[in-house]
């Protein structure tokens, strides 16, 4: 089953240049089509409930950009980073969590209020 991938808002994206953009471009394509995708590409955060990290390389540069499942294979792409470090920053880790909730709670509101 392929997946379907959204961005959540506009937390990353459209801050990169276009090397940048085609390089994530590709690697969500790999996200969307593979049926199991290389940690290489994606990986679960560890001691997180569902946050996983889109992995792209750009040259000597290093992307992360978080995301989440929603219904199945919803994949919801939250925020993004350069990285800079060797261990991802635990702030980034948090505003990721943060975004995550807000999802959910917004989704929450629609389906309380339309009774899905």
């Amino acid at each position: 089953m392929e997946r379907v991938l959204v961005f959540y808002k506009d937390y990353f994206f459209d801050k990169q240049t276009e090397n940048v953009k085609k390089k994530i471009d590709w690697t969500l394509l790999l996200v969307k089509e593979l049926p199991i995708i290389p940690d290489k590409f994606f990986k679960h955060i560890a001691g997180t409930e569902g946050l996983y990290e889109i992995r792209v390389k750009v040259g000597n540069n290093i992307y992360r950009i978080f995301s989440f499942f929603d219904k199945g294979n919803l994949v919801v792409i939250a925020n993004g980073f350069q990285k800079k470090t060797q261990k991802t920053p635990l702030n980034e880790i948090e505003r990721a969590l943060r975004i995550k909730n807000e999802y959910e709670d917004e989704n929450n509101e629609f389906k309380i209020h339309h009774n899905v």
